[in-house]
């Protein structure tokens, strides 16, 4: 994946935090964007149970890992078996981070649609970037 490694950007290319993606996948995340969303998670507030749970959850499994000579990485088999990877992976990346998913569940998530596309283009990006119109 050095290709795709090096469209993060040569300051993040080899400091890395692999963690539990909110759909059954993991997430990689070059350090410096990490270290971004550990501040914004550190501004929820823990006396709310809510937050207390997402924190306890999304924090669970994060691991601090580097790639090697080889441009590899290692990941523990409690996150493997987690994402259900056992041996072809799909890698995605989107914005500043990589989705790593095991190859079947990645083809089944793409093979089925949305209820209703329209919709949900409507409520994601209706809402985006404070659009004036949206509801």
């Amino acid at each position: 994946p050095s290709g795709l490694i090096a469209q993060l950007g040569e300051e993040t290319a080899h400091n890395f935090v692999i963690n539990r993606g909110f759909e059954q996948c993991l997430m990689l995340y070059p350090e410096p964007v990490w270290d971004r969303i550990t501040n914004e998670i550190n501004q929820l507030n823990l006396y709310n149970k809510k937050n207390r749970d997402f924190v306890r959850y999304f924090y669970r499994g994060a691991q601090k890992v580097a790639m090697d000579s080889a441009d590899r990485i290692l990941v523990s088999k409690r996150l493997l078996e987690y994402a259900g990877i056992d041996k072809e992976v799909i890698l995605s990346a989107y914005s500043d981070r990589i989705e790593i998913w095991a190859a079947g569940q990645y083809e089944q998530l793409l093979d089925e649609e949305p209820a209703d596309f329209s919709d949900l283009a409507e409520d994601v990006l209706g809402k985006a970037n404070g659009n004036p119109e949206a509801q």
